[in-house]
């Protein structure tokens, strides 16, 4: 079993997780302005993007630069991980790579503190990857315990590039968010970014 095996009830189940839907978690936030090369690369990259349909060229071409972006803003506070082996518990199936990992640490050649995991949706449909983030989010609090990082909240997101999920853990309690934000406007999601990571 590994991460994308994951489905909200088996996380639930195996990990005594209690769901929040609809929640109204993520904290008033400014609307945060990209950079002109930021904005340039959506421009430009986004319809190939979405032309080409795969999940690797929207990760590739939209999803990395945005946090890219994200670390840039943060004055390279926190680290960004992508593709990365996170095996935390490969006996009860925390294990396995992930999409991508950002870390309030500013070390950058090894994952220290996770904060945020974010999942590629499959086929573009949100909800299946709803599973697989959670767990994921599950395996960085397991992580941030067994390190003595004292991180209250663990968030997480699921993406298809053109529509953001997000989900907060603290403690046992894992809240989907109700508002789910898109890629357009770009200020109002790397605001939230910014907002959650901060």
């Amino acid at each position: 079993m590994a991460y994308n095996t994951f489905t909200i009830n088996q996380v639930r189940r195996d990990f005594g997780i209690q769901l929040v839907e609809d929640a109204l978690f993520i904290p008033e936030f400014q609307p945060v302005e990209p950079s002109e090369m930021l904005r340039s690369i959506l421009d430009k990259f986004a319809p190939l993007a979405e032309a080409i349909g795969t999940e690797k060229a929207k990760s590739e071409f939209v999803i990395a630069p945005i946090l890219a972006e994200v670390r840039e803003i943060m004055e390279h506070q926190v680290s960004l991980f992508s593709g990365i082996e996170f095996n935390v518990e490969p006996k009860n199936g925390l294990n396995g790579r992930c999409d991508f990992i950002i870390s309030a640490s500013n070390i950058q050649y090894t994952l220290t503190a996770p904060v945020l995991a974010l999942v590629e949706a499959k086929q573009g449909n949100i909800n299946p990857g709803l599973g697989q983030c959670m767990a994921e989010m599950v395996a960085a609090q397991i992580h941030n315990q067994k390190e003595g990082n004292d991180i209250e909240f663990i968030y997480g997101c699921v993406t298809n590039s053109d529509i953001w999920r997000f989900l907060r853990l603290q403690g046992k309690t894992m809240m989907i968010e109700k508002r789910r934000f898109a890629l357009d406007p770009i200020e109002r999601l790397l605001g939230v970014l910014v907002q959650l990571v901060s």
